[in-house]
């Protein structure tokens, strides 16, 4: 029983920490914990994201009774920045300013993505991602199709864990080296199996529509990482994070996708 309770306190503690660090809800935990805790809470990163995407379901359930679909679009979206700390909107203006500014170089590229100062180019991409973003909620609450958008954001997350399982890990020290020298692939691949039959059996066609759109965005992604970095980084992460959500988006709200 005492070997039970440990497992369960640090799958507790590991689901806590990915909280912590993924969004901005209370969560008591005084430090970024263990090597091996940082690994364990990789895993729940896609259940986070299911998490979040429920808030922003209640918001729209709420918002959709009070105002039209457009300002519902957009107060959901300001809820989603503010909820994640505008996390993965901070990785995506990174990436702009350094594949723009980088000019090819390797070196370069990594260099400007530490640098905390933000360019037009890094704005352009952010302000456009996020009209995208409200545009298309908009049409998904107004056809009432956003009961998959917890979907989405799992599936986005669960994209970290697609990189690291088939992408080399560029960037020496940090989170993210420690994550991908500690956390399960065994895990990480049980997980995603899982998850993706889950969503098949749930909605065949819309689901089978999101992971061909997600699984293509993704493997280019992967290929201009690769082309550029020889690997993937954390900014590189929080812009695919970005991305795939965009394109999940706009896949729901296509007048031929069905939920």
């Amino acid at each position: 029983m005492g070997t039970y309770r440990e497992v369960l306190q640090r799958h507790i503690s590991a689901f806590a920490l990915a909280l912590q660090f993924l969004t901005i809800l209370p969560v008591k935990k005084s430090s970024m914990g263990s090597d091996s805790e940082l690994g364990l809470s990789f895993q729940y990163y896609p259940i986070v994201g299911m998490l979040v995407g429920c808030i922003l379901l209640t918001t729209i359930y709420l918002g959709g009774s009070l105002f039209p679909a457009n300002l519902t679009a957009v107060l959901v979206v300001a809820t989603w920045v503010l909820l994640t700390g505008a996390l993965h909107i901070d990785g995506l203006a990174d990436c702009a300013d350094a594949w723009v500014g980088g000019f090819g170089s390797r070196a370069r590229s990594l260099e400007l993505m530490k640098d905390p100062r933000c360019g037009p180019v890094a704005v352009a991409a952010v302000v456009i991602v996020l009209l995208i973003k409200v545009v298309a909620l908009g049409e998904i609450i107004l056809n009432g199709k956003f009961i998959l958008l917890p979907w989405i954001l799992l599936l986005a997350r669960m994209s970290a864990l697609a990189l690291f399982l088939t992408t080399p890990y560029v960037r020496t020290g940090g989170i993210g080296e420690t994550i991908n020298r500690t956390f399960s692939r065994k895990a990480a691949i049980s997980l995603c199996v899982s998850l993706l039959l889950l969503l098949l059996l749930v909605t065949p066609f819309s689901g089978t529509l999101l992971l061909i759109v997600l699984s293509s965005t993704l493997w280019m992604l992967r290929k201009i990482m690769l082309s550029r970095l020889g690997g993937c980084t954390g900014d590189t992460l929080g812009a695919s994070v970005e991305l795939l959500e965009t394109a999940g988006l706009l896949v729901l709200a296509a007048s031929w996708a069905e939920v």
